[in-house]
């Protein structure tokens, strides 16, 4: 997970949405991750749960994110 998080964040990704039953403890990893010691205030982007929820009402979320790509980029793990 950790290097998924940092190429995330190499690669200027924004937002995570995370769906799946435990997508709550997924997301407090992620978050964990990213903001490390909190001394690189650099270190930023956006997560979001969605236990429970279809993949498409999530994808629909993810690509209603405002950005500066174009797209959607999915990514499953």
């Amino acid at each position: 997970m950790a290097e998924f998080v940092e190429r995330c964040l190499r690669d200027g990704v924004r937002l995570i949405s995370i769906a799946d039953e435990d997508a709550e403890l997924v997301e407090l990893e992620v978050d964990l991750l990213v903001v490390g010691d909190g001394s690189n205030k650099s270190r930023f982007l956006v997560t979001s749960a969605h236990p429970g929820e279809p993949l498409d009402e999530v994808r629909e979320f993810a690509s209603s994110w405002l950005c500066e790509r174009e797209g959607l980029l999915e990514v499953r793990l």
